[in-house]
């Protein structure tokens, strides 16, 4: 826990409101830190991802002795200092060398961490292409029938599109989506990361053609080591406040379209109480009410 003082002044008052649990929590931010040793490809990299995460990030520029996996207390000690719920730490040994442990916490404690070993990189800086511009929204894909078999690789899949996926925004009109970002599972072990720039061409329809221009960085990954919350804990980082929740209407349904169904229950209609107009045409006069007496006679 972090020991806090006293408040003595608004300044201080306003931090903490800020970090204190709300209905609607601020974005997530990102804590960069680098482990005892590291070297030109981890730096480098975790500059990239820096870049890409502004300004929803946090770096430590001194070197920590973190071993997440034997301790992650100080991580999560970091994470409650500098109000960041994600992390990500670069290290580099003889044993396990190039090496991102990508994190996120909950509640004060760890939720889930993987570490993947960087088995070929290509910096942003080798692409002659427009960089992502900052604080926007990136789209994220997951590819690979091993995000879907592999529970463990599920989970991997769902950090990562919580540690790329930027601030919350209601909408993204189609000139603001800058960058697509793309998580290939090529088998239970490795994991390539592409970043891309859309760009609209002209087409002969309305909708315009899309083409994708990657612009870097470009990693691959293999999966090491990984410490992963057990069902209960995950289920209950992902329940949402009651204040949140749609109070459910009843007769209501939604399909897979999202297209909203309702039943309408209707009284009987009396339709001999309905005013309708009145047409002089059709009005009954004497003689034709007459003249239905006489056949209704003749019949009997």
């Amino acid at each position: 826990m972090v020991r806090v003082e006293k408040i003595k002044t608004k300044k201080g008052k306003r931090v903490l409101d800020d970090r204190a649990p709300k209905t609607v929590e601020n974005n997530k931010k990102t804590l960069f830190c680098r482990g005892t040793k590291t070297n030109e490809i981890i730096n480098h990299a975790m500059m990239d991802l820096y870049d890409m995460k502004k300004p929803l990030t946090t770096k430590m520029d001194k070197h920590n002795p973190y071993h997440l996996f034997e301790d992650e207390t100080p991580i999560v000690r970091a994470g409650a200092k500098f109000d960041t719920s994600m992390f990500v730490l670069g290290s580099n040994s003889k044993k396990k060398p190039n090496c991102l442990t990508f994190g996120r916490t909950y509640d004060g404690q760890l939720l889930d961490m993987a570490e993947l070993r960087i088995t070929a990189y290509k910096s942003a800086s080798n692409f002659d292409t427009a960089k992502m511009t900052l604080g926007s929204k990136p789209c994220i894909v997951l590819e690979g029938a091993a995000f879907e078999a592999d529970s463990d690789m599920k989970r991997i899949g769902n950090l990562m599109i919580d540690w790329f996926r930027g601030p919350k925004v209601d909408t993204v009109r189609l000139e603001g989506l800058e960058t697509v970002v793309v998580f290939t599972a090529i088998d239970e072990k490795n994991i390539a990361l592409r970043v891309y720039r859309p760009m609209l061409k002209k087409s002969a329809t309305a909708t315009p053609r899309v083409e994708l221009t990657e612009m870097g960085p470009s990693l691959n990954f293999e999966v090491m080591r990984k410490k992963l919350a057990d069902d209960a804990l995950f289920k209950l980082a992902c329940k949402k406040p009651k204040a949140l929740m749609k109070k459910r209407r009843k007769n209501m349904s939604e399909d897979v379209f999202g297209n909203q169904l309702a039943r309408v229950h209707v009284g009987k209609q009396r339709t001999d109480d309905i005013q309708t107009r009145k047409v002089k045409a059709l009005r009954k006069t004497p003689l034709v009410e007459a003249a239905a007496t006489n056949d209704v006679a003749m019949e009997e």
